[in-house]
Formats: C-alpha cells, structure tokens, sequence
C-alpha cells in the first residue's frame, strides 16, 4: 500500500486517512519529509536571483508540507491514543523534527538571503511574517559562529530524546501507580457507576478480581474528595506524589541542566531569559516578582481554609484529607454537593447544549456531527462547523475519555490550520481524560470537568477563526504566555446566568439544576482559591526555579532541590504540594512549556480583564462575541496580540479584576 500521508488528503478538509496510517507510514513520510524540504531549502539559499519577499519568505513558508502534514498528524495522535508501535518511533520522530528545524535556521546561506531582502515596502501579514521569521532565526542561533551551531545542534537533539524519554516515562508511571484495592468497602464514599468503573479497569489490569484507581496528571485526584476512608485516600495521594521519583527526575535535572547550556551557547543568561525573548513578558525579573507577589496572599488564604478544615475536621490534616474536608465545607456552608450536581453535568449536554450553543449565541457559528470520517479510536467524534452565514469553515473533533495510551490532562491540537496561503481550513482537536462510566452509563462530569471542557474549546475557537495568510502565524501560533488567554475567557460561560439553564438538566429526569443550587455554587466561588492558587504557583516557581539555573549547575537530588525551592519560596509542600512535582510536570519537560507554566496567571490578567468587559457590554451578545472574535480570535499572531487586546480592550488589561476572582485582594 502506498504511503497515504506522502500527498494531501483528498478528505474534506485534507482530513487524514486515519484507517490506513500505520507508524511506519509516519516515520518514512517524516523521513522523505524532511529530505525534500532541504532540497527545497537549498533552492531557495542558492538562487542566483536578486533576495525578495516571494522567493525567499514565501518560499520558506511554502516548503516542507509533507514533512509538515507528518509531524502534525502524529503528535496528536501520538498524545490522545500513544499505542506501542507509536512510542517506538517517538525518538526518531523528534530527532527529525529538530534535525531539520536545526538545518534551517542554522543555515547560514539561507539566514543572508532573508537578511538580503528589502522588507521596508512590506505592510500586514507580509511585513509580520518576514519580522516573526527574522526573530524565529536569531531565537534559534542563526547568528552563531560554527562551533557554536555544531554545540547548539547537539544539545538540541539531546534534549529532544531527553523529552521523548521522559514523555513516555510518565505515561508508563501514571499507568504503573494506579491504586489497587481488593474490598469494595475501601471505595466507600464513591457512586455504584465509580466503583463499576474500578473494577473494570482492574480486570483490564490484568486483576483477577478488585478494583484499580487510574491516575490523572495532575497531584490532585478527583476522587479524594469522594473517598470516605482516610486510609484509602492516602495510597491514592501517595501514589500520586511519588510518580517518577525513581526515574523521571533524573531525566528532568538533566534536561534543565542541559537548556541552561543552550541558553549561555545562544547568549542568554539562562533558559527562562531565552523563552521570554519571544514572548509578552518584558523579563526574567517581572515574572519573578508576579509570581512573588501573588504567593504571599495565596498562601495566607490557604492556610486560613486549612484553619476551616481542621475545625470541621476535628484533627489536623493532612494533604490527602485536603479535597474531603474541603467539598464538605462546600456542602455544610454553601449547600453544594458536588457529587450530586454531577448529575446535571452529562457529557453530551454540556457539550451541545452548553459549549456548542453559547459559541452560536456569540459567534453565530453552527455544528453538525459527521460519522463519515475514519478515527484514530472509536471515541472520537467529529463535527462540521459551519459559520453565521452557513459557510464551511472548519472541524472540530473531541476525544474526551481517558484510557491507557492517553496522556493525562487536557489540551487542543491543530490537524491543520487555516491558512490561506496553503488553502486550508482549520482542523482542531480537543483532547480530555474523564473517567469512562461503566458500560450503559452516561458520562457525567465534575464541576472542574465542565469548566476544562469550555476552557479547551477556547483554544479551538482560536484555531477556528483563524483568518489570515500563513500557517505559522495562524490560530494559536502566539507567544506561550497570551495562547491560555481565549480560553480562560471561555471558561466565564460554564457557569453563566444565560448559559447553564440550557445545559445543566438531570441525566435521568431532564428536571434543570435549581437555581438556587446555581447560586450556592457562584457564592462558594472564592471557596478553595487559597489552595487552588498556591498549588499552581508552588507549580509556577518549580518550574521557575529548574529553568533559573545558571550554566554549569547540576542538581545531584531534584527531589531536594524541589523541597528547598518550594519552602524558601514560602510554600509548604508538606501540606500542599505542587499541582505537578518535577517527575510528572510533563507541561515542562515534555510539552514545551519550559519556562513557561506561569503563563497561566500571566495571561489570566487579559482574562479577567476581558471578562468585566463582557459584563460591563452586555455580557452574552453577538455584537460582544463578533468584536472579541474580529480582534483577537481571529488575529493569531497576524499583529502584536498585545495590540490587538488594546485594539479590542481600548486600553491595555488591568490586574484588580484578576485579584479579585482570585481572592487576594485585601489578603496581605
């Protein structure tokens, strides 16, 4: 059989033949891939005609495709559904694509051609595609002496295989630390359909009778806040916290160790100084002092709601306690059982109902579910969508229920992009891990579920409405610290005054979710801020921390090195740890948020910011959604995305609103 990636698609959308691809067909169409793309490369470095925007940027921008339509297609698939036969090329799949990205922007025939052109006359796209490629040259060395190339090349590639590794590591951790328990009476606290659920996976296991526990990525587990048993909950939070501590920290202080090297060979004072070159952060010292600044008052809040859960308690507590006593302060103070409002959060409504119909309300844009598109797994599921004036404009597929081969979290991917100098319309995917219910069950979500499913379908509608010229600078192609922006926005419509009575109806009944109840939950909102802010910055700082690291600095015990980080910070890890520890921190070391993580808060500013907009505009509006869509979703990194928040916003983002959501102000 032919390679069915060597040409495009010839699917709707350049759709890829998912029902033919096989590994092999991956790697040897990287492979020719990136064997035509140098060739093309070396056309456009050797012309002898005069250096100009088409035959040099363009032209750069045109090439690759087939090594292009390879990496994409298998790292999404590669993340959601990482099969035996896909992990086995995953180091050669990441060698190629740094080999090659290393054979481009260290070719230094090809940096003087673009170096040659006349950009003056350029306007729009053009103008920000010559400036984005320059910056993209230098950021990769392009103005490096030979030697220096030669080191930088090979320390590129050590850290590729260095991610690759520890990507599959902690799959096979997560995986390997799930909890076992023989009785059924060590569950107690969780509904019949959990239970169901852990006994199946079990038997998968490979149990011949009992129940497994599967992990998520995170430290936190969903189900300690349900597990009665104190004992119970304690196996689960220690199998969590300990993931990796015998293999995945090793491979992390060597590869914070190693980008400390990379960054001195490009110049930079360390690895975090390199990634904020090319991002909306002025410096190392501004975020420094952000994430200082936000740790004092989220750790006196958290240590007031610990104060509140040892009283309800009646004993001190401990860190795998935390999630139990604080849902039953939810449900003592503020009457919300979390538990029981799951009941009105099943999949499919909060999907069609909630995150489809409020994207028609804003956007105006509609979705049709196609069954006719081959998968990569069963559960995949694929929809159309359709823009106000009833074009075709994108797909967008969900794949939202964990299993073995899926790495934990959430995120969204690009199959393709839109981008009109290559005729392509986007292609996003959203990728979740909800426990699968027991067979004949639906699937119903937790709160902080429901929230993750419109936050994810922020960053779709980035790559949706992307509307521009080039794929590289198209949809969510944005400094790491603006692209969380869209999609913290979305989240403002889960719990929506306009938005949950449409969605939130009783699985069984149809009965909607009593308004009242509604109202607890928003009262209780700044409930369980101090923990929830303070394990992210604890996560913030960590990484922080790895990738502050000067040149020449070994961590001979990462596990020390994090407790030191963490409590000269002013955490207590002890009590609450980080939302990801250094062996399982995958956002960091296997996901390219080095340097990073703090991104989230960062971009939260324009978030909440953006939010009091809304409200102050009329909150759920299509004048609002077409503004927001027109100015930002659809701009990509087409212009400065912080001009373009100061174009939508009308001044740049002020941070009280985001203070107050958070609930630090006044918490010194």
């Amino acid at each position: 059989m032919s390679n069915p990636l060597f040409s495009p698609s010839t699917k709707p959308y350049q759709w890829p033949a998912f029902d033919q691809i096989t590994a092999e067909h991956y790697l040897s169409a990287a492979r020719q891939g990136a064997s035509d793309q140098l060739t093309e490369i070396e056309v456009i470095a050797s012309n002898a005609d005069s250096a100009s925007f088409e035959n040099t940027f363009l032209a750069l921008e045109a090439s690759g495709q087939l090594l292009r339509r390879a990496l994409m297609t298998y790292f999404s698939v590669l993340s959601a559904h990482g099969t035996e036969d896909l992990r086995e090329i995953q180091s050669e799949m990441s060698a190629i694509m740094t080999r090659q990205e290393d054979a481009i922007y260290l070719n230094e025939t090809l940096y003087s051609r673009l170096q040659e052109v006349d950009t003056s006359g350029l306007e729009g796209e053009d103008a920000r595609l010559a400036e984005q490629t320059l910056i993209n040259f230098e950021l990769a060395g392009a103005a490096l002496d030979s030697e220096s190339k030669a080191k930088l090349s090979q320390l590129n590639e050590e850290l590729s295989d260095l991610s690759s590794q520890f990507s599959n590591r902690a799959l096979e951790n997560q995986n390997a630390h799930a909890v076992y328990f023989e009785n059924a009476d060590e569950l107690e606290g969780l509904d019949e359909s959990a239970v169901a659920s852990a006994a199946r996976a079990a038997l998968e296991a490979g149990h011949a009778s009992g129940f497994l526990l599967t992990l998520v990525s995170p430290t936190q587990q969903p189900v300690l806040s349900q597990l009665a048993r104190s004992e119970s909950r304690r196996k689960v939070y220690e199998a969590s916290v300990t993931r990796g501590l015998d293999s995945t920290v090793e491979i992390a202080a060597k590869m914070a160790a190693l980008r400390a090297e990379r960054a001195k060979v490009l110049g930079y004072a360390n690895h975090a100084e390199s990634v904020l070159a090319d991002a909306t952060a002025p410096n190392t010292q501004a975020v420094a002092d952000r994430l200082a600044e936000l740790t004092r008052p989220a750790v006196r809040n958290a240590l007031a709601e610990a104060e509140t859960l040892r009283e309800l308690a009646g004993t001190s507590i401990n860190p795998w306690d935390w999630q139990y006593y604080s849902q039953k302060v939810l449900q003592e103070k503020f009457a919300v059982d979390s538990a029981a409002v799951r009941e009105y959060f099943e999949l499919d409504s909060v999907l069609i109902n909630g995150v489809f119909a409020t994207a028609t309300k804003l956007y105006g844009i509609t979705f049709e579910e196609r069954f006719d598109f081959p998968t990569y797994h069963p559960e995949v599921r694929v929809w159309e969508v359709f823009d106000a004036d009833g074009t075709a404009m994108a797909l967008f597929t969900g794949d939202y229920l964990a299993r073995p081969t899926k790495k934990g979290g959430a995120w969204m991917t690009s199959l393709r992009d839109g981008a009109s100098f290559l005729n392509e319309r986007p292609i996003v995917t959203n990728t979740l891990n909800i426990a699968p219910p027991a067979p004949g069950q639906p699937v119903l979500l937790t709160l902080d579920e429901t929230n993750t499913v419109f936050h994810e379908f922020g960053h779709a509608l980035h790559g949706m409405f992307a509307n521009g010229k080039y794929a590289s600078l198209a949809g969510t192609s944005v400094p790491r610290d603006f692209v969380e922006f869209p999609s913290q926005v979305n989240e403002m419509w889960a719990l929506h005054e306009d938005v949950v009575p449409g969605y939130a109806k009783h699985h069984l009944t149809g009965e909607p979710l009593d308004p009242q109840v509604l109202d607890s939950i928003r009262d209780a909102e700044l409930w369980g801020q101090g923990f929830a802010t303070t394990e992210y910055l604890a996560a913030s700082v960590l990484d922080w921390a790895w990738h502050t690291l000067d040149a020449g600095t070994q961590i001979d015990d990462p596990a020390a090195f994090e407790q030191q980080v963490l409590v000269q910070s002013g955490f207590d890890p002890a009590l609450i740890a980080p939302r990801y520890r250094t062996g399982y921190f995958q956002h960091i070391f296997a996901n390219g948020y080095s340097a990073g993580y703090y991104s989230y808060i960062w971009s939260e500013v324009l978030d909440a910011d953006t939010v009091q907009w809304f409200a102050e505009n009329g909150g759920l509006m299509r004048e609002n959604g077409n503004r927001f869509r027109e100015e930002l979703l659809s701009r990509g990194n087409t212009r400065d995305p912080l001009e373009s928040y100061k174009i939508f916003r009308g001044r740049t983002a002020e941070v009280e609103p985001l203070l107050r959501r958070r609930g630090l102000v006044n918490a010194e």
